[in-house]
């Protein structure tokens, strides 16, 4: 039961705004902002996919002066974040522009926290003991070229402290973008494995809030919505990659997945994904994809009611049946959409049974672990774990 005497908060900083065509009123977006030397933050991919030129297109006819930083990699370390937070400064830049899937949002999250706190992101990791942000970053505006992470509206960015083998969060308001600029367009040409990977991460972002211990009324509704256009319109984007209405509606259940987050956290899928990728170069949509339908199976008593409702906005009639068959049906129809969008197995992305221990014990570590909506412990997560492996 939920403690209705502690005092909760829900917190939207950024401002959205979205629709065809949105990227070509960034000049006009940057300027409301006082921004006149922005550095936008990307990686390789969207530079050698060439959506990057249609975000920087509308600057040139502008004239407006930019710096380019692309060398984001995935699951961004320290040493990323840092060398951004360098080319930042010795610019003169007054603003961020991120364009990417979560990676370069969140590298430019962090970018902006370096430049906010003049110390680096480390320092401000949430973990006891750890400073807390003081200063909100630059003016930084989110453009995702994904429809996964949500990370244009958290309140986190997730990197990667190589000596640890460890992703950790730094977060809070002052950490959030100052604008999402979702632009449908620039999805088109993402590959299919990449849809369906970032899709099932938005999928589960709302899957966890919704059911976690810090739900509430607010993010319990944007979460149902983003469940429903994930369950309807996943598959269409996945099978036909320039299906406009079905990328529009996946856009937008990514940002409503990402307000799902709230003010706090998710559940075990994250714990083990967020830990798995400090570990393994695994891709997080697809570990998310493999390991959320043996997390949901382990945790629907915890939230019957709540997993029944998963499954009638995932499109099932629910219609007579009792409230366990229900919460159980959302278990398997997630399972459906994970193989017929093609993810797959941890096997396959190149994990072993004999990394369970490992992976269990980082999981069990991780702050994730708190907000699940059923008990578990180390053995809970191995015993996930045997799950995923079949």
């Amino acid at each position: 039961m939920k403690n209705l005497t502690e005092l909760h908060y829900f917190e939207v900083p950024t401002v959205m705004k979205h629709g065809l065509g949105a990227v070509n009123y960034l000049p006009e977006e940057l300027a409301s902002l006082g921004v006149k030397r922005p550095m936008v933050v990307t990686d390789q991919g969207v530079l050698k996919a060439g959506i990057i030129n249609q975000v920087l297109k509308p600057l040139q006819e502008a004239e407006v002066f930019y710096i380019l930083y692309d060398e984001v990699v995935y699951n961004p370390p320290l040493e990323t974040v840092a060398a951004g937070t360098k080319k930042y400064l010795e610019n003169n830049c007054d603003g961020l522009v991120a364009v990417g899937g979560g990676s370069p949002m969140d590298a430019a999250k962090a970018i902006g926290v370096e430049i906010a706190q003049g110390e680096p992101v480390l320092e401000y990791e949430c973990a006891d003991g750890k400073k807390p942000l003081t200063k909100r970053i630059p003016p930084l505006v989110c453009i995702p070229t994904t429809a996964g992470t949500g990370s244009e509206v958290t309140l986190w960015a997730v990197i990667t402290d190589p000596a640890r083998h460890y992703k950790f969060n730094v977060g809070g308001p002052l950490i959030a973008a100052h604008l999402a600029l979702i632009d449908p367009l620039l999805h088109l040409s993402m590959p299919s494995w990449v849809t369906a990977g970032t899709g099932m991460d938005a999928l589960c972002h709302a899957i966890e809030c919704y059911t976690c211990a810090y739900a509430q009324p607010q993010t319990d509704a944007v979460a149902l919505l983003s469940i429903e256009y994930a369950g309807k319109y996943l598959r269409r984007a996945v099978a036909y990659g320039q299906d406009v209405d079905a990328r529009y509606y996946m856009a937008m259940s990514s940002m409503l997945a990402g307000l799902s987050y709230g003010a706090a956290s998710a559940g075990a899928v994250h714990a083990m994904t967020q830990t798995m990728g400090g570990i393994f170069p695994v891709h997080h949509g697809l570990a998310v994809a493999a390991t959320l339908g043996p997390v949901m199976e382990y945790n629907w008593m915890g939230e019957p009611a709540k997993y029944a409702r998963i499954a009638q906005a995932l499109g099932v009639n629910i219609h007579g049946m009792s409230e366990r068959d229900a919460a159980l049906a959302a278990v398997l129809e997630v399972k459906k959409l994970t193989e017929d969008v093609g993810i797959p197995t941890l096997t396959e992305m190149g994990l072993t049974v004999e990394d369970i221990p490992r992976l269990a014990q980082e999981a069990f570590n991780d702050p994730q672990t708190i907000g699940n909506p059923r008990d578990i412990d180390v053995k809970g997560y191995e015993k996930i774990y045997r799950r995923c492996f079949g």
